[in-house]
């Protein structure tokens, strides 16, 4: 933290803690104090003179952290679930020490490369939806897809909330024995299970999904449940991303 005041849930994040929506929550939550008193606000304003506790644990500034993951089937995308399922940081061993944290979501049945880092403005920076960052992912679905439907998913197809926006999409195989596909979908959003929601739009339901490219990373060396540390070259271009 800098001698500048700043907005306590950016401190946090700065610090490694969370990203600043999820540090805005804490915060709500009252699990967060400032020289003693717990805070509910959001515009509190805090420097390095000021004493501030997550759970009672002092914050501290953290080494920065990027890490690649081959987030598994049946895992929660976060760093701890109410139902006490397997969460993706269980993965980590104690070469992390860090409190790092996924960017964005992969859905429990979905698996494939999700990032981890415990810098906040990084974080925030990557699921702003004015960076385009492109999200490839390959869908098991049902059926064969039609070129009008192929058009449909291309063109963007239009929800209740959102319009999703136009996407580049591949047939990779076709199984006509088990009326199956295998198709790969480029995307540059992250709307709550908008993979799933594009293809059942189009009435070919997804029977298994995985992310296998975000931006120009690959899974490229990893098996499921592994992670790797991004190299400087890599977090210097996604931070290049505009």
């Amino acid at each position: 933290m800098s001698g500048d005041k700043v907005r306590l849930q950016k401190a946090m994040s700065d610090a490694g803690i969370a990203s600043r929506r999820k540090s805005e929550q804490m915060i709500a939550d009252g699990e967060v104090s400032v020289n003693g008193k717990i805070v509910r606000e959001m515009g509190v304003k805090v420097d390095n003179h000021d004493k501030i506790e997550v759970n009672g644990v002092p914050l501290r500034s953290e080494k920065k952290r990027y890490i690649l993951m081959y987030k598994p089937r049946g895992v929660i995308s976060a760093v701890k679930d109410d139902k006490d399922r397997k969460v993706i940081t269980d993965f980590l061993k104690e070469d992390v020490p860090e409190r790092v944290y996924p960017i964005g979501r992969l859905d429990y049945d979905t698996s494939g490369l999700i990032l981890l880092t415990n810098d906040g403005e990084f974080a925030n920076q990557l699921m702003h939806p004015r960076y385009h960052v492109d999200k490839t992912y390959v869908a098991k679905i049902e059926g064969q897809l039609t070129t009008e439907e192929i058009k449909q998913l291309e063109g963007g197809i239009k929800f209740k909330d959102y319009t999703s926006a136009p996407a580049k999409v591949r047939v990779l195989s076709k199984d006509t024995k088990k009326n199956s596909s295998l198709v790969r979908l480029t995307i540059h959003e992250g709307h709550n299970h908008q993979v799933k929601n594009m293809f059942e739009h189009v009435k070919h339901p997804v029977e298994k999904l995985s992310r296998e490219r975000y931006d120009f990373l690959t899974l490229d060396g990893l098996v499921s449940g592994k992670y790797r540390n991004l190299t400087r070259q890599e977090v210097a271009l996604l931070k290049e991303r505009k």
